[in-house]
């Protein structure tokens, strides 16, 4: 592929309006509570009423308790040394991109990919600050919102590499499917701009230049980016 070198047939849609219907969210539910006990959870649906939560990771530390996953109590400073410089990785296959979702934690705003049948293999990746967001393959110019923007490049392609099938209904220069930033800390705006060559290209655009992560938790790839430089809980 371009870009990282993988040999692959090049599929490009850039700027296509595609219209198929993104997949289903994978949610994690906990038991069933009555109405009243019961808030949404903005990534992976329902979760209890009053805990201390990770809005991805499900429910967080009582009382200051050390998180298992994150290494933080509730109390603590966050940890979000990461740094504001582009984060890249080489991907392992190309499989369809399938949902982009959004969510709020104590911390930082995270929008998460979900990458069909990719088994915990890593997904590639660019992440980088840019100046304006130019489209793959035209060199078009995306109107992004917000005080900095994340040009964001995924190795999931927005289609079925096998068939050439939309998988992900993005459309060129549109905001995400089914994603809201309204008042989001740190998020103000998502623009969808190309799947081309392999690649789904997303703008991100967020309040500053401020500090990022790119992870992956089995087949989601996340970017997180922290609320400041020095945030606390």
């Amino acid at each position: 592929m371009r870009r990282w070198g993988t040999a692959v047939a090049a599929l490009a849609l850039a700027g296509a309006g595609l219209t198929a219907t993104a997949a289903t969210a994978y949610a994690a539910t906990p038991p069933a509570k009555a109405a009243a006990d019961i808030e949404r959870d903005p990534i992976w649906g329902q979760t209890p009423a009053g805990t201390d939560r990770d809005p991805i990771w499900g429910q967080g530390p009582a009382n200051g308790d050390q998180d298992p996953i994150w290494g933080l109590s509730e109390r603590a400073a966050c940890d979000t040394n990461w740094g504001s410089g582009t984060k890249t990785a080489a991907p392992t296959e190309y499989e369809p991109l399938v949902n982009i979702r959004a969510g709020q934690h104590a911390c930082f705003d995270r929008l998460v990919f979900d990458v069909r049948g990719s088994g915990g293999k890593q997904v590639g990746y660019r992440v980088g600050y840019v100046n304006e967001l130019r489209q793959d393959g035209s060199g078009d110019l995306i109107k992004v919102g917000g005080g900095a923007i994340l040009d964001v490049h995924v190795a999931a392609p927005s289609y079925d590499p096998a068939t050439g099938k939309p998988t992900y209904s993005g459309r060129a220069g549109q905001t995400l499917p089914g994603v809201n930033v309204s008042g989001f800390q740190t998020f103000k705006d998502t623009r969808y701009a190309s799947s081309f060559e392999g690649d789904t290209q997303i703008g991100l655009g967020v309040r500053a230049k401020l500090p990022f992560r790119v992870t992956q938790t089995e087949n989601h790839l996340i970017v997180d980016v922290a609320h400041s430089w020095a945030a606390t809980r």
